[in-house]
């Protein structure tokens, strides 16, 4: 294992100086300097190679009370990294380590060894431990299977079913046995993606034409998941669409995270009572004790060519923030990652 160069005196990171009101504003960030801490007694300083931006990031930047604190104001933001060990003052991490952890939008970070996973970048790339195998695959994973209460021979229907989350929720679908699984996405380009590449058995333009009229196309026999991610007039369809006893589970609603009025809630409601639907949204970190069970499933999967994925790579810190308001355009196909540069 080569030994990393040695750390700068200082480096870049991501501030927020704002809290957006509807869209995030270039004007409510600043890409600052800071000094680079070297490690303390039990501590790694970390080299970071490829940042995580998600669309949960979103709800981060407003000053409510949620289950993840909001980002501070003139504080470095944080999310899911991978990098390297440069400096270590802990047991079991050594120079040349790669590790996964929470302190991304910066490009160094000193940060407790506690907090960080060793990763090993021969089983597979190290950016798959952002995606495929790590936060968004287990939110897949744990979506479908427990929250939705997925069984053998159901019809799923999943919202956003492109991006990170949604391509696999289809995908696992599919090989744990669905009947048929219908997807949604932002684009004619990635609606063939689903069907040609991903598996799906039918995919629409939520753009082309009213979402309930699509997806009764697609899925004339009803459905009984929907994986929702996009919440809006995709839940509405859904709930009209979902035979009795199905199951919703609700990982996101992109479609209103930038609302500045109140969103109306679905029109139809009443089918949650009188179709006896079970409707639940969920958190992955409530999840994580499926996590083994999750790495050994996907990882065979990847490895045997049964599951696929994708990712949108943007290059260089100074591009973090456009690669976060991509994700919230729909402008990724699979995991937005930001790769820095060495």
């Amino acid at each position: 294992m080569s030994v990393p160069p040695a750390a700068p005196a200082t480096s870049r990171e991501w501030h927020l100086t704002a809290r957006p009101q509807g869209w995030p504003e270039p004007s409510g960030f600043a890409l600052v300097e800071a000094p680079v801490a070297q490690p303390g007694p039990g501590q790694i300083l970390v080299r970071n190679t490829h940042l995580s931006v998600d669309p949960y990031m979103r709800g981060r930047m407003n000053d409510v009370k949620s289950y993840v604190p909001p980002f501070k104001l003139n504080k470095p933001m944080d999310g899911g990294a991978v990098g390297v060990v440069v400096a270590s003052e802990a047991d079991g991490f050594a120079p040349g380590d790669h590790v996964l952890h929470g302190l991304g939008w910066r490009e160094y970070a000193t940060f407790d060894a506690k907090h960080a996973v060793k990763i090993d970048p021969d089983l597979a790339p190290i950016t798959a431990y952002l995606g495929v195998l790590g936060m968004p695959g287990l939110t897949a994973y744990a979506g479908l299977l427990r929250i939705g209460g997925f069984e053998e021979g159901d019809a799923v229907f999943v919202s956003g079913a492109a991006g990170a989350v949604g391509s696999q929720v289809g995908q696992i679908a599919k090989l744990k046995g669905a009947s048929r699984v219908i997807g949604s996405a932002g684009s004619d380009e990635k609606v063939r993606l689903l069907t040609e590449e991903y598996g799906f058995d039918a995919a629409f333009n939520y753009k082309n034409g009213p979402v309930h009229e699509q997806l009764k196309a697609a899925a004339p026999d009803g459905i009984n998941v929907y994986f929702d991610n996009v919440g809006g007039d995709h839940l509405e369809a859904a709930l009209s669409a979902l035979n009795d006893y199905g199951r919703v589970a609700v990982c996101g609603m992109i479609s209103q995270y930038n609302a500045t009025e109140p969103v109306p809630a679905p029109r139809n409601l009443a089918y949650v009572l009188t179709k006896r639907l079970r409707v639940q949204g969920f958190i992955v970190t409530d999840q994580s004790d499926m996590q083994p069970e999750f790495l050994k499933d996907v990882s065979a999967w990847i490895r045997s060519g049964e599951l696929k994925y994708r990712e949108t790579t943007v290059s260089g810190i100074e591009n973090t923030l456009d690669a976060f308001l991509g994700v919230l355009r729909g402008e990724n196909t699979g995991k937005m990652i930001v790769a820095l540069d060495a």
